[in-house]
């Protein structure tokens, strides 16, 4: 777009930054997203040998924990105050700590398999530990 001979556009190199600067800013989410999948898709391997009266019950809750992380990530990610939602997102990690548990009580899941999914679960925690590490040190 020209007006008067000038272009408004921006240079290509400017716009090539643009989106070097988001892919940066873009990279930690990125990674914690992946995380999450990860996540969903061990615990949905793993739920799917329970009991089938209990895929309706504590999987449930399992998934939907799981979504409600997938949904407070993305809130937090686009939010500029994103500590109310980082810290509604480290609730979420510990409820999910809590039915993770559950099941190993209930006998549902091996020891290996509550040690492989708690180090998932793990992960994830401290990488928002460090979002909201980081959040907090922001202006």
């Amino acid at each position: 777009m020209t007006v008067k001979g000038h272009d408004l556009q921006p240079a290509p190199e400017a716009r090539a930054l643009s989106r070097q600067g988001q892919a940066v800013r873009y990279a930690p989410y990125q990674a914690l997203i992946e995380r999450i999948e990860e996540l969903d898709a061990y615990s949905h391997q793993v739920m799917h040998q329970w009991p089938k009266i209990e895929r309706h019950v504590l999987a449930a809750e399992v998934r939907a924990t799981l979504l409600r992380i997938r949904r407070i990530c993305a809130i937090a990610w686009k939010r500029r105050q994103k500590s109310a939602a980082l810290f509604d997102l480290d609730v979420e990690i510990e409820v999910l700590r809590h039915l993770v548990r559950k099941a190993w009580r209930l006998r549902y899941i091996t020891a290996q398999r509550l040690e492989v999914w708690t180090r998932h679960i793990d992960e994830i925690g401290r990488m928002v530990g460090a979002w909201i590490k980081h959040a907090g040190a922001a202006p």
